[in-house]
């Protein structure tokens, strides 16, 4: 019988809530976070030992190297996608598998070190066209197949700055158990 896993378990931090329309707040708040996750995720794995890069959240949940690298690769995703929606009308993106990445070598036992130089670049670069952009730019949109629906840019900040803080209370998670 599957264990039922407990809420704060899965999402820490909540579930994201989609919001109903753009706002300059919303945009820049999110703008802030994705701005500092490269450095939060080095600060919380900067010193990690062997044995604390294979805890986990819960049981049967990523390793704390997993989430690490999936963070990595879902912003590269996530910079890429922007840059679509950004030069063409509402592109349809390329969901990708994640737990299949996460099962991948790098991503089980990899050097971190080259994902977490790679996440402070495209973070880097992502910033500037996220800080250069105008409200009619954040309401362009991409199509996610996955959702089912056109994503407009002002949401997909929004959902990208919460998946980022939910992963690091994984990681956090993870670390206190």
């Amino acid at each position: 019988m599957d264990t039922i896993v407990p809420e704060i378990q899965r999402y820490p931090i909540g579930r994201f809530s989609r919001p109903d329309e753009y706002t300059a707040a919303g945009v820049n708040l999110a703008i802030a976070s994705i701005d500092c996750l490269p450095r939060k995720l080095l600060s919380l794995v900067s010193n990690l030992s062997r044995a604390d890069w294979e805890r986990q959240y819960r049981p049967g949940s990523w390793t704390v190297h997993q989430v690490a690298h999936h963070i990595v690769d879902a912003n590269v995703n996530n910079y890429t996608r922007f840059k679509f929606a950004l030069t063409e009308d509402n592109p349809t993106i390329k969901p990708y598998v994640e737990d299949r990445w996460a099962e991948l070598p790098d991503a089980r036992t990899g050097d971190m070190r080259p994902a977490l130089d790679l996440i402070s670049a495209i973070h880097s670069k992502w910033i500037q066209t996220l800080r250069t952009m105008r409200e009619t730019e954040f309401r362009r949109t991409f199509f996610h197949p996955k959702l089912d629906r056109s994503v407009p840019l002002y949401e997909a900040v929004g959902m990208y700055a919460w998946h980022g803080e939910h992963h690091l209370a994984h990681i956090r998670s993870a670390l206190s158990r």
